[in-house]
C-alpha cells in the first residue's frame, strides 16, 4: 500500500489493502469511457473523448494542400499534429505557450498514428490534427491517440485500422491499467501502448520507470485487453454517427 503526501498533508493511498485503487477500480479495469464523433462542424473530422476525468477534443483537416509548399513530399502525405493543453486544463493555470512536453507529445502522437494511414495515396498533401486537452487527469497522450484515430476515420481518411491506446503502470510493484493523475504522478512506472487491434500491430511503446522482462510481457497482455474494450467503443461511436445519418 503506497501513501503519498498531498498539499494538505493527508496521505494519498494509491493501492489499498483489498487490492482496489484510489478511485475504486480493480488493477485491470479502465475508467469510464465515452467517445462522440463529428462534434465540430468546420472540421473535416472530429471527436470528443471522456476518459475518466479527461476531456479532449480533436479536429482533423485534410488531406489538403501543403503550405508552405516546400514541405510537401512527392510520394506521400505528411502528418502535422498539434497537442495542446488549455490553460484551465490543470489545477494550476498553465501557460498558453507550447511547452517542451507538448511539442514532444505532438511528435509521439503523430508517429503512433502514421502507420495506420495510407499516406502514399495522397502525395504532396498534409493531414492536420489538432488536439486540445480541456481537462487533464492522467494518460492524456493515449486518450488523444484514441480520439485522433476516430477523428481521422470521421474525416474519411483511408486507414488500415483504428489506433487504440492505453497506459499500463506500476504501483507497489503491481501492474495497473489506465493510469489516472495520481497514479501517473506518484506510481513507479508508466508504459503507454498503442495498437492497431485487428492487425495486432503495436504503433507506440514507451516506458518511464523500471519494468522487468516478465512485467513487460504482462503489461502488453494487460494493454491488449484494455485496448480491445477501447476499440469496441471507438467502432460503436463511428457506427452510431453514420447509422443515424442513414436513417434520417
Amino acid at each position: 500500500m503506497i501513501g503519498m503526501p498531498t498539499k494538505k498533508g493527508t496521505p494519498i493511498v494509491l493501492l489499498k489493502e483489498n487490492g482496489t485503487r484510489i478511485d475504486g477500480r480493480k488493477p485491470d479495469e479502465i475508467r469510464p469511457l465515452k467517445i462522440s464523433v463529428g462534434v465540430l462542424r468546420n472540421a473535416d473530422g472530429s471527436a470528443f473523448i471522456e476518459l475518466g476525468r479527461n476531456k479532449i477534443i480533436v479536429a482533423v483537416y485534410g488531406p489538403r494542400e501543403v503550405h508552405p509548399r516546400h514541405l510537401a513530399l512527392p510520394d506521400r502525405a505528411i502528418i502535422r499534429c498539434r497537442y495542446h493543453m488549455a490553460p484551465f486544463s490543470v489545477p494550476e493555470r498553465k501557460s498558453p505557450a507550447p511547452s517542451r512536453r507538448e511539442i514532444e507529445l505532438s511528435k509521439v502522437i503523430r508517429e503512433a498514428l502514421a502507420p495506420a494511414i495510407f499516406l502514399e495515396k495522397f502525395p504532396r498533401t498534409t493531414i492536420d490534427i489538432f488536439i486540445e486537452v480541456l481537462q487533464a487527469d492522467g494518460s492524456t497522450r493515449v486518450a488523444s491517440i484514441t480520439a485522433a484515430s476516430v477523428a481521422l476515420a470521421d474525416a474519411g481518411i483511408p486507414m488500415k485500422d483504428l489506433v487504440a491506446a492505453v497506459a499500463v503502470g506500476k504501483v507497489d510493484s503491481q501492474l495497473i491499467l489506465d493510469l489516472n493523475h495520481y497514479e501517473d504522478q506518484y506510481g513507479e512506472g508508466d508504459m503507454p501502448i498503442a495498437m492497431m487491434p485487428s492487425l495486432g500491430e503495436i504503433t507506440l511503446l514507451q516506458a518511464d520507470g523500471i519494468f522487468t522482462p516478465s512485467e513487460v510481457r504482462a503489461a502488453l497482455d494487460m494493454a491488449k485487453m484494455g485496448i480491445e474494450k477501447i476499440y469496441n467503443v471507438q467502432k460503436e461511436a463511428l457506427r452510431k454517427k453514420y447509422s443515424s445519418l442513414l436513417f434520417r
